[in-house]
């Protein structure tokens, strides 16, 4: 039996693919949006002025750095040490205007003092600049939509693979049938592959680099000042976890350090508040592993005496943390298969007899993580 499926001709395909897109995108909005006006007493054009000025496109003569050029609008920025937008919006959104003036026009601190040098801008102007930032702070940053498209060529290959199934099975209107074959294998195949990409991928977060409570920089700590790993992560040596420092440990430095090279005073008062207020620093984890693997820092840095890069990477390098390897199950196998254990005049391997008597014999000259059962599956999974 021949199911009879109305044709559609490919440019009303595309018509309908088009519209269904048109129409994704424009109901994409961000939440909490209010394009008629603002409720905080402010004029939507006057807001609208304070964006402009805070852009560069006010005035048009302008001979100064923009705030845009060192206060960056996005939710996330590994390069730009200036505070972000937001942040001053957050800062200031409890304080009058006076207090953002003096700051504006005449900081304190030697950074902000030699960046804010010349910045001329009329006090009503600034005012709405400041009102700007305090609508900010309601509205969240704009919503990027960075992964529609990725979305709209997902569902597009899903269509087209359900349009070729049809085509082939009930409609065979397009001859010769080898076309609608190619079209058919060639999206399932792409579909395919961008399954497969995404699934492996699930869990892992190679380069993941969160935005922090404040903008730490191992490169100045590790690199520049060589503050030693177990000063801040002191409990790597002998327990699971290599823990963050306290707010206590950062004001040992701190307490006198109070203006950063790169960050001025902006970052460095997160510190003195937290400190002040009792407040614990919110620090974000960068790696992660699934909730079904043990991992113990005191196995793999106490008893196995590894390098803090050889998992971490190259830190002292890094201004903005981020995830260095994969950490797959494939990468720690493939360490515990190659990498020798330093395990001469370590007390943690004296219970191995055997593995002692034959390097002393010179029947072996090392031992793997694999030979003592680094590879066994219940060492990380039970």
């Amino acid at each position: 039996m021949k199911l009879d499926l109305p044709f559609l001709p490919a440019r009303r395909v595309v018509s309908l693919v088009f519209l269904f897109t048109f129409f994704f995108i424009c109901n994409l909005q961000s939440p909490g949006a209010d394009p008629s006006g603002s409720d905080h007493g402010v004029s939507r054009a006057d807001l609208r002025r304070g964006e402009r000025f805070f852009k560069g496109l006010l005035p048009f003569d302008i001979k100064h750095e923009s705030c845009i050029s060192c206060h960056n609008l996005k939710a996330s920025d590994s390069l730009n040490w200036n505070p972000s937008a937001m942040e001053i919006a957050i800062k200031y959104a409890s304080r009058d205007f006076a207090s953002f003036e003096q700051v504006v026009m005449s900081p304190s601190g030697k950074k902000m003092s030699e960046v804010h040098q010349g910045f001329e801008i009329e006090r009503e102007d600034l005012a709405h600049v400041k009102s700007y930032l305090d609508e900010m702070v309601q509205t969240g940053y704009p919503q990027e939509n960075m992964e529609v498209m990725w979305l709209v060529g997902l569902i597009l290959l899903i269509l087209i693979v359900f349009w070729a199934l049809i085509e082939l099975i009930f409609v065979k209107k397009i001859k010769p049938r080898i076309i609608t074959v190619v079209i058919l294998l060639g999206s399932f195949g792409w579909l395919t592959n961008i399954l497969y990409t995404e699934a492996v991928a699930l869990g892992r977060q190679e380069a993941y680099a969160p935005l922090q409570p404040i903008k730490f920089s191992h490169k100045v700590h590790a690199g520049l000042n060589q503050t030693d790993c177990f000063y801040c992560h002191n409990t790597a040596e002998y327990s699971k976890s290599a823990g963050i420092p306290s707010v206590n440990t950062c004001m040992n430095c701190h307490l006198i350090v109070r203006e950063g090279t790169n960050s001025g005073k902006f970052e460095i008062d997160k510190i003195h508040y937290a400190f002040d207020n009792n407040i614990p620093i919110e620090w974000v984890r960068v790696h992660n592993l699934p909730d079904h693997v043990f991992f113990s820092h005191a196995q793999h840095v106490g008893a196995g005496k590894l390098d803090c890069k050889e998992c971490h990477g190259p830190v002292e390098e890094m201004d903005v943390l981020r995830q260095h390897s994969d950490l797959s199950m494939g990468w720690c196998l493939d360490c515990h298969r190659t990498h020798k254990v330093q395990f001469i005049e370590n007390k943690y391997y004296s219970s191995y007899k055997e593995f002692h008597e034959q390097i002393a014999t010179g029947k072996i000259d090392s031992v793997t993580v694999e030979q003592l059962g680094g590879t066994d599956c219940m060492k990380c999974h039970y």
